[in-house]
């Protein structure tokens, strides 16, 4: 079969579906059979209109990464923002995250933001799996400005890919590498941020927005247990001297005691509710004066991923700092919509009085095949992104 050219976006997307990492999602409990690549056919050849995979893959206001695991996902998302066929569209550098440790990911999304501005893949602990390296042969990094003009950010203990200038973050537990994630942020941008995200760590479906906002706004992800600030958690904040810190998550994941114990290193806000999905879309809405989405009114884009594959907002995180920029919006389920999320999508539905093409959109990206989220569920959300024509009253 011959293979099309890659024509937008949505293809490159495509491209990632199925390959790669069967073994680590089935490492994180993830039903994920295996599948065959998605594959885009010629205009001469039978059945192109089921290859191009709509509404699988794309629908009017949705694009779905279709991979069937975190890897596959990362890979299709790095090629849909950095499609690398010239200079000005490959990635200055790539980070390559450990799969083994969701926390890994969370933390490592900052890497997509300024000035690093890297693509991010997975790598199944010292095996680089057959869909990262695909990914990252297609890329060829250009080479960060600093440090060193690396083209690989190995984060972790991770695959040693030949013939790229390389840079090391490593830590022995993901307090310490979440630490060393944000030096290495801070050594980057030449001074540490004045604002940090706090999560749980263990409590990833609570976590996981924060790695969208890590990779648009530049601001580290720190780590601690519910009751706890670990020491390495404690050195890293004391670090960007009494920060900003915002705390991502319910009492349930971080108790009131450890806010009380975060006071002691800057001023601390929380932002969240005892749902995932509220509490995605809590930090969604949430701004302060130089802080979050704000994403109250149409006009945006949005991530969706599904809650319990947490690596998957590492994969998306790039996605969130190109094109339409956006915030993770998680799901509990594959089949339905939940009525929360439902309800916020109405809120922000955009709408036009008298031309459509005056009007404002939003877009979705999905991430993750139809065993993640269905094409129904993918259909609703197209619905319900679309620009509809407002109701107007007689006087």
């Amino acid at each position: 079969m011959r293979r099309a050219a890659f024509a937008s976006a949505c293809l490159l997307a495509a491209v990632a579906a199925g390959c790669g990492g069967n073994k680590q999602a089935k490492q994180q409990g993830l039903d994920v059979p295996a599948g065959p690549a998605q594959t885009v056919q010629s205009s001469s050849e039978e059945g192109v209109s089921n290859q191009l995979g709509m509404p699988y893959i794309a629908t009017k206001n949705t694009t779905r990464v279709a991979g069937a695991d975190p890897i596959a996902d990362a890979a299709g998302a790095s090629r849909a923002v950095f499609p690398s066929t010239s200079a000005d569209t490959r990635p200055n550098a790539v980070a390559l995250i450990d799969a083994r440790d969701w926390r890994a990911g969370i933390a490592g999304a900052v890497l997509a933001s300024t000035p690093m501005r890297a693509a991010i893949l997975l790598s199944d602990g010292l095996k680089l799996p057959a869909a990262s390296e695909e990914a990252l042969r297609a890329l060829q990094p250009t080479g960060a400005k600093s440090p060193g003009g690396a083209q690989l950010v190995r984060v972790g203990d991770v695959a040693r890919p030949p013939g790229l200038r390389t840079a090391e973050i490593a830590g022995r537990d993901p307090f310490a590498l979440a630490r060393a994630i944000d030096a290495f942020q801070s050594a980057a941008r030449g001074t540490p941020s004045s604002r940090v995200v706090v999560v749980s760590a263990d409590e990833p479906a609570y976590a996981m927005p924060a790695a969208a906002w890590a990779a648009k706004a530049g601001d580290s992800v720190l780590f601690v247990s519910r009751d706890s600030v670990p020491a390495e958690t404690r050195a890293a904040l004391k670090a960007h001297d009494q920060p900003h810190i915002y705390v991502l998550g319910p009492p349930s994941a971080v108790s009131d005691t450890t806010l009380d114990d975060l006071k002691r290193l800057g001023t601390v806000k929380r932002i969240g509710s005892e749902d995932p999905i509220d509490n995605a879309i809590d930090f969604a809405r949430y701004t302060d004066p130089s802080f979050g989405w704000g994403v109250v009114d149409p006009g945006h884009g949005l991530v969706f991923a599904r809650s319990d594959r947490p690596l998957d907002a590492a994969a998306a995180a790039p996605l969130s700092v190109s094109g339409s920029y956006g915030p993770l919006l998680v799901l509990t389920s594959a089949t339905s919509l939940d009525a929360a999320m439902s309800q916020y999508l109405l809120d922000i539905q955009p709408g036009y009085t008298r031309d459509p093409v005056r009007g404002v959109y939003n877009h979705g990206w999905l991430i993750g095949d139809d065993r993640a989220i269905s094409v129904a569920t993918q259909a609703r959300i197209d619905s319900l992104l679309e620009i509809k024509k407002a109701q107007t009253t007689s006087p």
